[in-house]
């Protein structure tokens, strides 16, 4: 049997109440919304370019600071330069002689850089192999890297 309590006149009930829907909304605030959802989706996953351009760059730094730092054993002198260009043609055999040089096994720091140097090559000819473009195969130019450019502000002139 149903209860009487339940039932009410129009003028004593109100139905909860809801959000309005969204297409009342007022624009700015359906924009908000909108930017809100956009920027809380994940971004897009790495490229296998930006992969291998990133790792080329930590790599190349790695290299720059072992062999200015003065804790490491004098054998990293005698290291292959390692200035790496992934546009380069000639950056894959520049891995290859890199991880394959026997010199300073006992330097942990050095061994990490090779099996960094190991990871890269293997993208490049395995994962990567028909998404990169070589634009060059001058392997002159990985034996002298290109100094970035200086910016000067313009305070200084």
């Amino acid at each position: 049997m149903l209860s009487s309590t339940y039932l009410t006149s129009g003028s004593d009930f109100s139905p909860p109440s809801l959000p309005p829907p969204l297409d009342k909304l007022p624009t700015m605030k359906m924009l908000l919304l909108l930017v809100a959802l956009l920027s809380a989706a994940s971004a897009a996953p790495p490229t296998c370019y930006s992969r291998v351009l990133s790792l080329s760059k930590e790599i190349t730094e790695s290299f720059r600071e072992l062999q200015t730092s003065t804790t490491v054993d004098s054998c990293v002198g005698t290291l292959p330069r390692l200035y790496l260009d992934i546009h380069n043609y000639c950056v894959l055999a520049k891995l290859r002689d890199f991880v394959a040089y026997p010199g300073c096994d006992r330097v942990p720091e050095v061994n990490e850089l090779k099996e960094k140097a190991r990871s890269l090559y293997t993208i490049l000819i395995s994962y990567c192999r028909r998404d990169l473009v070589f634009l060059t195969d001058d392997c002159n130019a990985l034996e002298i890297p290109i100094s970035p450019p200086i910016e000067h502000s313009i305070t200084e002139s």
